[in-house]
């Protein structure tokens, strides 16, 4: 039973009051207020990984007496009706009321739990829907979960590291491209953090000019791959060209936990230089000093290696095919024919640098039958056929234009050095780690079955609240860890012994899930007996910064 700590995480983060604050309700609403219905409800998503407002209710039913010894008032079952939670979502949709509600929220968060806000990722999502209607948000556009056969709606979010901690979230229709999410996102978080000098992480949709003109005349800092709008290949080929002559030499980059060793494996390599860059946003024109950073990532270049022999091998063997004379085979007799046949396997394999092919024509003379008086012919035969071979020098020229990419960033080298920026930029994980909990275990947003589109956005904005909670429970329970030195064993089943320095949410949450209130009747009165806390859950509860009171006041409670 996790109920116990959820709440009590839920409390310490202030959702409810702040809640009641920013969406007040009208003189008919009755039962628990708007923010305690909304903490039990994230409870039970966090609880059962599941989301549909038609759950809730029959959830409650059964502990009641849990969630009213947590939240301290009466909790009736209605109170989490699913139409009551419908009218929630409405409300969550409200964008002015809930930007001030997020804004005070995250401010509160910086300030209790003490965070630094330094770098802050940028990036977006998509979530699909079996429905067939592409009204209001639902749209075709590209999907980020292969399925461009399903309408999708689109969420863009800014998280905090290196918590990944959920800042600010859009909702837009599903085929808006990502490129102009990045400033109002960026804004939002400025606004938010009450100050700039900030971090701003993004892909290479982020590296557009006026995305970077626009954070530069923010006072903020950007890191982004540039895409191949921004540098060309032929701009790539000029920036490696003096690594192979020999005049720039390269930086070796550890991993973060290797960088103090004397000795280590190198994950990536590469040079910087600087130049003074000028765009325009909104019609203000911004100049700034920017860092190139030309980085090859060794792993990146060994597998693109491999990726780009297997295809070398597999064309080789399709154009040794055409030459093929078995029966049933197609005989070549126009060189224009074949080439085409050449060409699209070339094309396909994507190796038409890397292959020298010749062609070969015979023609052999073959004599007829004479018949009856008819004088003797003969029959010209005319073969094609094609020879390729690897063009060696192409090919290690192309070995050494693979795992480079440029990165940009305007942070002055003393406060983001290269190395620094590779650790920060190979983080992205973090964020894309959000995302698979937000579409998967435990928040389970998608597939989406709600229609309305304020619904929906109100849902996607509760389930950010879902996130920020399992990443503060997590965040406080590693830092405790980390500061007393201490291990954890026994949260795995079937391995007692193994230790976790940095133990996820989910996974302590489901350490709790073995414990149950019994309520007995005698007369007037109740009888309560709670599963006692085992060592290790009261290890965990203390970890996350609560005293073990929160499960062992039950019995005074009723």
């Amino acid at each position: 039973m996790d109920i116990p700590l959820l709440l009590a995480q839920l409390d310490q983060m202030g959702i409810a009051p702040l809640l009641d604050q920013h969406f007040p309700t009208h003189g008919h609403w009755q039962g628990l207020s708007l923010g305690h219905t909304s903490c039990v409800w994230l409870t039970c998503i966090l609880s059962e990984a599941n989301h549909r407002l038609s759950h809730v209710e029959p959830w409650a039913q059964e502990r009641l007496g849990v969630l009213e010894g947590c939240v301290g008032q009466p909790v009736r079952a209605l109170d989490v009706s699913d139409d009551r939670l419908a009218s929630l979502l409405d409300q969550f949709s409200a964008d002015e009321a809930w930007e001030d509600f997020e804004c005070d929220l995250n401010r509160r968060l910086l300030r209790v739990y003490d965070l630094a806000a330094q770098m802050v990722r940028t990036d977006s999502t998509t979530a699909k829907s079996y429905t067939q209607s592409v009204e209001g948000l639902f749209a075709f556009g590209h999907s980020k979960d292969h399925r461009p056969d399903l309408p999708q709606v689109k969420i863009n979010v800014s998280c905090l590291d290196p918590l990944g901690l959920p800042l600010t979230t859009t909702v837009v229709r599903g085929q808006v491209a990502d490129d102009g999410l990045y400033v109002p996102e960026i804004g939002k978080v400025q606004q938010h953090l009450g100050r700039h000098g900030v971090t701003d992480i993004g892909d290479c949709k982020m590296g557009a000019a006026a995305t970077r003109a626009f954070i530069a005349a923010c006072g903020d800092y950007d890191l982004c791959p540039l895409s191949g709008v921004q540098v060309s290949e032929r701009e790539l080929a000029a920036l490696l060209a003096p690594v192979w002559t020999g005049p720039q030499p390269l930086r070796s980059i550890l991993r973060a936990d290797q960088a103090e060793a004397e000795e280590g494996v190198a994950i990536a390599e590469g040079y910087e230089y600087t130049i003074a860059q000028q765009a325009a946003h909104e019609g203000r024109v911004s100049t700034w000093q920017e860092r190139r950073l030309v980085i090859r990532s060794l792993a990146q270049a060994h597998k693109q290696e491999r990726a780009l022999r297997a295809r070398v091998d597999q064309a080789l063997a399709a154009l040794a095919a055409l030459n093929d004379r078995r029966q049933g085979k197609k005989r070549w007799n126009r060189k224009a024919e074949l080439a085409l046949h050449v060409e699209a396997i070339l094309a396909q394999h994507e190796v038409r640098d890397v292959l020298a092919v010749h062609y070969r024509t015979t023609r052999t003379t073959r004599p007829l039958r004479r018949y009856r008086d008819r004088p003797a012919t003969v029959r010209i035969d005319t073969r094609c056929q094609v020879q390729a071979r690897v063009d060696e020098t192409a090919l290690a020229a192309a070995i050494h234009q693979l795992g480079w990419r440029v990165y940009a960033t305007n942070q002055p080298a003393e406060q983001l050095s290269l190395d620094q920026a590779v650790w920060a930029y190979r983080a992205e994980y973090r964020i894309e780690r959000g995302f698979a909990r937000l579409k998967g275990t435990p928040l389970s947003l998608t597939p989406l079955y709600l229609t309305t589109p304020e619904r929906i956005v109100g849902l996607i904005r509760l389930l950010m609240l879902a996130m920020r909670t399992l990443t503060l429970v997590e965040f406080q329970v590693r830092k405790t860890l980390e500061k007393t030195g201490h291990l954890l064993r026994g949260l795995y089943p079937g391995q007692p012994g193994r230790a976790n320095p940095r133990p996820t949410a989910e996974v302590i949450l489901r350490a709790f899930g073995n414990i149950t209130l019994t309520r007995i009747r005698e007369g007037p009165r109740w009888r309560v007996h709670i599963t006692p806390l085992t060592p290790l859950q009261q290890q965990l509860v203390q970890l996350a910064g609560f005293q073990t009171s929160i499960y062992e006041h039950f019995d005074h409670h009723f």
